[in-house]
């Protein structure tokens, strides 16, 4: 008997890609700018989080990261 590998059925349809993960770790206190000194997101875009695609909250997550760096959060 031979067995050969089963193939996946692809229909032609962009796979949904899963959602981006939050960034946040449970630090949550805004500071004086309204940014999460835990996750370094501004207060907006903690709300909006919910309802943005995944390019968008990519785009959110190197902007919170260059944030990070700019406060001295992340070592180099």
């Amino acid at each position: 008997m031979i067995f050969k590998k089963k193939q996946k059925v692809t229909d032609g349809l962009p796979r949904k890609e899963k959602p981006v993960a939050s960034p946040c770790v449970s630090i949550c206190a805004l500071d004086e700018n309204d940014v999460c000194i835990g996750c370094h997101r501004s207060a907006e875009e903690i709300v909006a989080w919910g309802k943005m695609d995944n390019e968008q909250r990519r785009d959110t997550l190197a902007k919170s990261e260059q944030r990070g760096r700019d406060a001295g959060a992340y070592f180099s």
